[in-house]
């Protein structure tokens, strides 16, 4: 650089670099400046770059050096300060606009309580569902929302008693007996909706015979990475690879412990001979049955230690317990489902079991959830299984990992992951009809997948299920669909056919004994 470069660069510009370096240090250290005052921070970091880049000052002027560095570190500073100002203000101008909606839907959802909670103590038992029926006005809302913050949000309104309540009974010729446990009904809420038991009093209360939680892991963990929930609509069907996704099971052991407490209380506290029946007809979290579904976590070695730990901590508050070994979204976890892999699985978590002392009522009857996917000499030996360890039942089934017609087609169908709702009704009803077969009846069978109607509930238990489990449609038609389903004509000519067969039954063995 030449001399005369030097000399072009008059007096004034060592005066704006004192300028800059003392802007700067304000900017910087004046903490309300820095914090409220981006756009002329900004500023600032562009004059202070902008003389930066003429290296003159940097080679040919030291007596101006010293003040430009100190202003240099100053900028890097303010940089970073500004930078996160900025940060959060794009943060918040995406966050706030997100967050609007899903307040104003939890507003609507609690109008709509306060509302019903007024009509229900007046009319509670002749009142149409008319609160039922609202609740589809907020599912174009949630469908805005992206799909894992709709979960979460759906699942806070059930925990915080945000949904309406049924109070109208059931007609009776649904209710059944299986396992000694009580069902008011045939119709469940399967595992994946309540992971972490947050929601399992606000879940019963809109009218599920029984509610499955879960998939539960030992250890936390926070599953695969997102996005991993991914929406068909169009088809009726969800494609997730969630992973196992829990809290653990300290965290769910001391919200069920707490449920239990309360309905414990609840029970020898009240006097009123309506709630001690209600009492009767319900299990241990309520008026309706609770499930728990217990999974393995992802690094784990040894998976029966992990469902052994399971049982030992939250079977005391389950009134029928879970092994998934279906997930696709746990590597290595469907090899489970081979003959000797399941027949040592399941004999230790037995043995687990029925190690622990129990009341009169016994310990919880143990199934296990097999997924769609299975050839038939699969199905044959998880049949053979099931009966030589006379488990006490199967869920039929997990998510799949085809992607049947009309999903082939969608762009999302490439997407890694379970397969659940309409498409899967099909393929998983095949399923249950072949294990009914295999097992001879003799086992309780569990259908799940695809039902999103009263039709599909009696397809599904003349294929030979007992009992009937919702998740996809349930996520996309909200707390309506409960009484649509329970009130299908079919669903309850089916119930009474069954009742009658089953009453005609005991009367041949009595007269037989």
């Amino acid at each position: 650089m030449s001399e005369r470069d030097v000399d072009d660069h008059p007096p004034q510009e060592k005066r704006g670099a004192d300028r800059l370096r003392d802007a700067a240090r304000t900017h910087v250290y004046d903490n309300k400046q820095s914090q409220h005052d981006s756009p002329a921070g900004n500023k600032y970091i562009g004059e202070c770059s902008a003389l930066w880049s003429d290296g003159v000052y940097r080679a040919h002027r030291p007596e101006i050096h010293d003040d430009f560095h100190e202003a240099q570190e100053l900028k890097d500073e303010l940089q970073e300060n500004v930078g996160g100002q900025e940060q959060y203000r794009r943060i918040c101008s995406i966050a706030i606009p997100r967050l609007i909606l899903p307040i104003q839907i939890l507003i609507v959802i609690k109008v709509m309580i306060l509302g019903g909670g007024w009509t229900s103590s007046r009319e509670s038992a002749t009142r149409p569902g008319w609160l039922f029926t609202a609740t589809k006005l907020v599912n174009p809302f949630f469908a805005l929302l992206d799909a894992e913050f709709a979960h979460r949000l759906a699942v806070l309104a059930a925990s915080q008693h945000l949904l309406p309540k049924e109070k109208r009974p059931d007609p009776d010729v649904l209710g059944l007996e299986i396992w000694g446990r009580k069902f008011r009904n045939p119709v469940g809420l399967a595992a994946g909706f309540d992971k972490n038991a947050e929601a399992v009093e606000g879940l019963l209360g809109l009218g599920f015979g029984f509610v499955e939680v879960g998939s539960v892991t030992p250890m936390p963990q926070e599953g695969n990475l997102k996005p991993r929930i991914f929406r068909l609509p169009k088809d009726g069907a969800i494609i997730n690879r969630c992973g196992f996704n829990s809290e653990g099971i300290v965290v769910v052991a001391k919200r069920l412990g707490a449920q239990h407490g309360k309905r414990k209380l609840e029970e020898t506290t009240s006097t009123l001979p309506s709630s001690i029946d209600e009492a009767k007809q319900g299990g241990k979290a309520g008026p309706g049955i609770l499930g728990v579904n217990i999974g393995k976590n992802k690094t784990s070695e040894d998976a029966a230690a992990d469902y052994i730990q399971g049982v030992h901590t939250l079977s005391q508050y389950a009134d029928y317990l879970v092994i998934n070994v279906s997930s696709p979204n746990t590597p290595g976890l469907r090899k489970l489902q081979g003959r000797k892999q399941l027949k040592d699985l399941v004999k230790r978590v037995q043995a687990a079991r029925d190690e622990m002392q129990w009341a009169e009522d016994g310990p919880p009857p143990l199934l296990v959830k097999i997924a769609p996917d299975l050839s038939k000499q699969d199905l044959e030996d998880i049949a053979a299984v099931s009966l030589n360890l006379r488990l006490d039942g199967l869920i039929i089934s997990n998510t799949t990992l085809s992607r049947p017609d009309p999903v082939s087609s969608h762009p999302l169908a490439k997407e890694d992951g379970g397969l659940s709702g309409k498409p899967l009704f099909d393929l998983s009803t095949i399923v249950l009809r072949e294990m009914y077969i295999l097992t001879r009846g003799r086992i309780p069978l569990v259908g799940c997948g695809g039902i999103s109607s009263g039709e599909d509930a009696y397809k599904k238990i003349r294929a030979g299920a007992t009992l009937v489990q919702l998740y996809t449609a349930f996520a996309y038609g909200g707390p309506a669909l409960i009484p649509q389903i329970k009130v299908c004509r079919s669903l309850i000519l089916l119930a009474m056919l069954l009742t009658n067969i089953y009453n005609c039954t005991i009367n041949i063995v009595k007269l037989l004994l």
